[in-house]
């Protein structure tokens, strides 16, 4: 008896399966490039934009990025993400400035909002960035907790907070590396608290932080 069905004539070629790669095979890394000329970028060291239409990060090459820190550049679209880190260890964030903030969990950041002209405050979760409305009253109130938060640059700078047991951390950033830390605790984010690799990964980055950045004393000198 044929190994075939009824009717089904000559044994069929198997299948070329050449075509069902792409779907099965890993892929490729995309490849990132500027979103402003194309050039294909190095690395993941490239440099940030923000763009203030439609309120994300945009990766750009040296050339583009340079062209936008120049005096002036900051009022297009696009906002060339400066480099500096500065911490405050003489801040008066207190645990009623923080209930002010209105925030559930040990860590938030903030910046100025230049297309609605408001202060916003984010802070990580399972589902990234979640932002929350920051009263005007409060704003003051960090205003005057901190100068670190009248010397925030629109859009491209950020006031990172990190709320502990004994202590209240206070470091201006570049708004880019406060949405990396979003990224990072959403990838390793389990249960509720967000689990010991997440508070691993926080506390990793805030070293980072602290290495990178100039006391304010020290920046004024």
């Amino acid at each position: 008896m044929s190994a075939y069905p009824k009717g089904s004539g000559r044994p069929r070629p198997a299948p070329d399966l050449r075509g069902l790669r792409r779907f099965t095979a890993p892929r490729a890394p995309r490849e990132e490039r500027c979103e402003l000329c194309g050039v294909p970028l190095p690395d993941d060291r490239h440099r940030h934009l923000v763009d203030t239409e439609q309120r994300r990060l945009a990766c750009a090459c040296v050339p583009c990025a340079h062209l936008l820190d120049r005096p002036g550049a900051s009022q297009g679209r696009f906002r060339a993400v400066p480099g500096r880190y500065l911490s405050d260890p003489g801040h008066r964030i207190d645990d009623t400035t923080w209930e002010l903030l209105r925030i559930p969990v040990g860590v938030a950041f903030c910046f100025r909002n230049s297309a609605l002209d408001l202060p916003v405050v984010l802070y990580p979760s399972p589902a990234g960035a979640t932002e929350s409305e920051l009263e005007p009253s409060s704003w003051e109130t960090l205003l005057a907790a901190t100068p670190l938060a009248g010397m925030l640059e629109p859009d491209v700078e950020a006031l990172l907070l990190r709320r502990t047991d004994d202590r209240t951390e206070c470091h201006l950033v570049p708004v880019d590396s406060a949405y990396e830390l979003v990224g990072r605790m959403r990838l390793s984010w389990q249960g509720f608290d967000g689990g010991a690799e997440a508070r691993a990964g926080l506390d990793a980055f805030f070293d980072r932080v602290r290495r990178q950045a100039t006391p304010l004393q020290e920046s004024r000198s």
